[in-house]
């Protein structure tokens, strides 16, 4: 297929590598002119705007954007509407909240631009491994790419696939990190419990290598845990300062608006919040008001 791509940082980088990889003709935009430079050694065609892009391209066209979510997808969309013709596709494959994508479709549709969202996993282990890929959208936009997604995919036959209408891809994927989360926190509270009973001198690395055979909490996490530890196997090269991308947030916005109980999902959200606090007024206040009622003991800072 000849595909446009906007983005060419962790994930758009690979996807592009793959896709030529796979024989496709692939035109890049970035902002970067040194990143530009740089994959068009690899064989990607570089395009210096995002009208340079479109014009490269032969309709019906097929552009993919994997941009960060927020105001940069944005003005990307808006741009690209006015830039693309009847027939055209459109595909958001970054971290996009589900509802802006159903603004936005209904907006490229009065152009005759159809309107993909791509829910994609895999990380920066998708070049290697192939990327999930869970994608909204009409059926028959999604058949004509099916080339390019099935060279993204794991297989021809497995790791992607249509989803639901557009929307329905990215909700999948909000709802995938939602449960990554909880799957995460759960094995980092495991392993801490396994660290903190110093008396068996316990070699986790051995522990999460044999829990891949035959346990129950076999996993890519846990193979991805014993390559960390056997990295750094005290973890101390690594601050206890956790990041969220935002789908744990909007999965958990979800969860209130629906009223579904989601604890798990919760918790782990409001644990990444706690790792960013080393000073935590909530904890000062804690150990101020054991002192007061019980006379409980008071660390001091040191001087």
């Amino acid at each position: 297929m000849e595909i446009g791509l906007v983005g060419l940082g962790r994930m758009g980088g690979n996807m592009a590598r793959r896709w030529m990889r796979g024989g496709h003709r692939v035109t890049g935009s970035a902002r970067s002119v040194s990143t530009l430079e740089a994959f068009a050694k690899e064989g990607l065609l570089p395009a210096t705007t995002l009208e340079d892009l479109v014009s490269r391209l032969k309709p019906p066209r097929a552009v993919w954007l994997m941009l960060p979510a927020g105001a940069a997808t944005e003005e990307a969309v808006a741009r690209l509407g006015s830039l693309l013709s009847s027939g055209d596709v459109l595909v958001d494959g970054g971290n996009t909240y589900y509802k802006d994508d159903m603004r936005r479709a209904a907006a490229l549709a009065s152009r005759g631009v159809q309107y993909l969202d791509q829910g994609t996993s895999g990380g920066i282990w998708g070049l290697q491994e192939g990327y999930c890929l869970m994608i909204g959208g009409p059926p028959e936009a999604v058949d004509r790419l099916k080339p390019a997604f099935v060279t993204l995919a794991p297989a021809a036959d497995r790791g992607w696939g249509r989803v639901g209408p557009v929307g329905a891809g990215h909700f999948v994927k909000m709802i995938h990190n939602g449960i990554e989360y909880g799957m995460m926190q759960a094995l980092a509270e495991g392993f801490a419990l396994l660290e903190s009973k110093q008396e068996f001198e316990l070699d986790l690395k051995r522990v999460a290598n044999l829990w891949q055979d035959g346990s129950v909490v076999r996993s890519w996490l846990l193979d991805l845990v014993a390559r960390a530890l056997e990295q750094d196997p005290g973890l101390r090269g690594i601050e206890p300062w956790v990041e969220d991308s935002g789908e744990g947030r909007w999965t958990v916005q979800e969860a209130v608006e629906s009223a579904v109980p989601a604890p798990v999902m919760a918790l782990s959200l409001m644990a990444r919040f706690r790792s960013r606090q080393p000073k935590s007024f909530a904890d000062r206040l804690l150990a101020a008001m054991r002192h007061q009622f019980g006379g409980h003991e008071i660390k001091r800072p040191g001087p």
